[in-house]
């Protein structure tokens, strides 16, 4: 799920956002921005690492036939780990660990990513670049909603949490008792991943203090991610 919905600690250094200048709260997203920029790319650069030398297809073997408790493993440390990058990414003492943390998380979801991305290129050449530029239209347009509006959506925090343990439950049962969740709970994911875009990116406006712009990055890259997964399964399934 999305790591960038925990809220910020009262000793966090430096005014939030919204507290902020107009020009350091420029600097501020344009830096969120661009190390969100980073981190797709860096996502990117590493599935193709894996795809070239085989690392897809080991990971794939590994996780689809070793049973679902080797799943429901994976899923607990990808959540220990999206724990840890988050703690880390909002480090006020150490700039090296609020990047081990952003670098931790967009590993943690290319591995996560790989074994899903090999399985969509069988539906065909275009599943992939399908549902990225989906997840892209999708993101850019929530995020102009937040930005254009400057509305603060922090209201979600509930729901959205509530949602996630819902959906972790849901996940669980269905690896545990091997039955197929179905293209409802796909969308109701892909629902649940814009509630966290909108969430997070109301938290940069107004909410995350100048010097987090590489916890808040981190946060919006976890929202996408999860979006992109979904989108992705509903473009798969279309092609069945």
């Amino acid at each position: 799920m999305s790591y960038g919905d925990s809220q910020f600690s009262a000793d966090s250094w430096g005014m939030t956002a919204e507290q902020a200048s107009a020009n350091e709260r420029v600097d501020f997203i344009k830096k969120t921005y661009l190390h969100l920029f980073g981190a797709v790319l860096l996502f990117c650069g590493l599935e193709v690492v894996y795809f070239q030398t085989g690392i897809a297809e080991n990971l794939f073997s590994m996780l689809f036939s070793n049973g679902r408790v080797t799943w429901l493993v994976v899923l607990a440390a990808f959540m220990a780990i999206g724990w840890l990058a988050d703690y880390w990414a909002k480090s006020s003492t150490s700039v090296a660990m609020q990047y081990a943390g952003l670098g931790l998380s967009v590993a943690a979801w290319s591995v996560m990513f790989a074994p899903l991305l090999l399985l969509a290129d069988q539906f065909g050449n275009d599943v992939i670049p399908t549902a990225g530029v989906i997840t892209l239209l999708a993101f850019g347009g929530l995020t102009a909603a937040v930005f254009i509006t400057g509305h603060d959506f922090s209201f979600l925090r509930v729901g959205l949490m509530f949602g996630g343990f819902a959906a972790m439950a849901a996940i669980a049962c269905a690896m545990l008792f091997g039955f197929q969740l179905g293209n409802l709970f796909v969308i109701a994911m892909i629902v649940l991943s814009c509630g966290y875009i909108l969430y997070d990116t109301s938290n940069v406006l107004h909410y995350y203090r100048i010097g987090q712009h590489v916890a808040a990055a981190l946060a919006l890259f976890a929202s996408l991610a999860l979006l992109f997964w979904y989108i992705l399964q509903l473009v798969m399934s279309s092609r069945r």
